[in-house]
């Protein structure tokens, strides 16, 4: 088993793909920094989001009798902000440990 070390390994091929909660993938989007790739996964979290809110209402409005669709986009809105906030737990506390430190 080869080691690399970290001088050897090519960061430009380490490229982060694009998150789709909605089931597809997008292997062929590939987001160039990190800041983009969480800003895109917030935008697909806030989308699955105003789509549960929407499905809802119309559930409760009666425009729509399928109860099935409105659990399935609340669950997945669900699990997504979920994961959204336990990445940033995980960023925070990563800026804590180096925060801590000494130089």
């Amino acid at each position: 088993m080869s080691v690399n070390t970290i001088n050897s390994i090519d960061l430009k091929s380490l490229a982060i793909p694009q998150l789709d909660f909605s089931g597809n993938n997008k292997n062929d989007n590939i987001v160039g920094t990190f800041g983009e790739f969480l800003n895109n996964a917030l935008k697909n979290v806030s989308e699955l989001e105003r789509q549960a809110t929407y499905i809802a209402e119309e559930f409760a409005a009666g425009r729509t009798d399928n109860i099935h669709q409105v659990m399935i986009a609340a669950q997945k809105a669900d699990i997504a902000l979920q994961f959204t906030m336990q990445i940033r737990n995980k960023i925070l506390d990563a800026y804590s440990e180096i925060m801590r430190i000494q130089i």
